[in-house]
């Protein structure tokens, strides 16, 4: 358990009674996301099955933020550690490794969402510091992380790869979420190329982001890291959105 002020962060599988309520956090991500299927399916299963990899925050009776991680197995059919569909990827792998009753190998985190009224408050730091330790507990020497850049959906065209090159005049990484989990001690490793996909109707993609989709092509999306194709013809518009593998050491932080 860690506190700050207020502010109290514990592994959810020692405050089961909160999962229940992790989802009253008031968050910032784009409608859109909401439809992955993956998500869809299986993510809301995680804190109860995975509950010694999530944590939780509150404050006083508030819940104030979650982090989400889960277990899966590498070193058979053909699976990376680091896979090209992150998000995706790993999320189904640990429900199919849990129901084939597979020892895990590695772990990694899903997301770290904040309430919207507690951003900026350096409370990302301690939620990432939280998750590195429940991995950590659970035996894994490092926390995989799959993760979105804040600030690239300003600028959805710039491909991944020139985008992570951009460094403040410190040398750490110019986007802010890059920029936590480097100076928490990550090693950013590659990128997921396909690590979230979405895809729905030209009818779905207007109303989930009230845009008309009415043209071929790509599509700029507010809160997308990358345009949505869109095809008139075939009625549909696809979007894949590319994550980046940061890789942390598991436990407390020694430096």
């Amino acid at each position: 358990m860690t506190d700050n002020g207020s502010i109290r962060i514990t592994p959810l599988a020692e405050r089961p009674a909160l999962i229940p309520r992790l989802y009253e956090i008031n968050d910032s991500w784009p409608a859109f996301t909401h439809h992955e299927p993956a998500a869809n399916a299986l993510l809301s299963r995680v804190p109860a099955e995975f509950p010694q990899y999530c944590v939780v925050a509150t404050d006083g009776d508030r819940v104030v933020a979650r982090g989400f991680g889960v277990p899966f197995s590498t070193g058979f059919d053909d699976r990376e550690e680091l896979p090209d569909q992150g998000w995706d990827r790993v999320l189904v792998w640990a429900f199919q490794d849990q129901g084939a009753g597979r020892t895990p190998t590695a772990a990694s985190a899903l997301e770290i969402t904040l309430d919207v009224d507690y951003l900026g408050r350096g409370l990302s730091y301690r939620m990432l510091a939280a998750l590195r330790e429940a991995a950590g507990r659970q035996g894994h020497d490092s926390l995989l992380a799959p993760v979105r850049p804040t600030a690239k959906h300003l600028e959805p065209r710039v491909p991944m790869a020139d985008y992570l090159r951009r460094h403040r005049d410190d040398g750490l990484p110019a986007d802010p979420w890059v920029r936590v989990h480097v100076k928490a001690g990550g090693t950013v490793e590659k990128i997921a190329p396909a690590s979230m996909t979405v895809a729905g109707s030209l009818a779905d993609w207007r109303r989930w982001t009230g845009l008309p989709f009415d043209r071929d092509g790509a599509v700029d999306v507010p809160g997308a890291l990358t345009p949505v194709h869109c095809d008139t013809a075939h009625d549909h518009a696809v979007y894949v959105e590319p994550n980046v593998w940061i890789r942390h050491p598991a436990g407390p932080r020694t430096a």
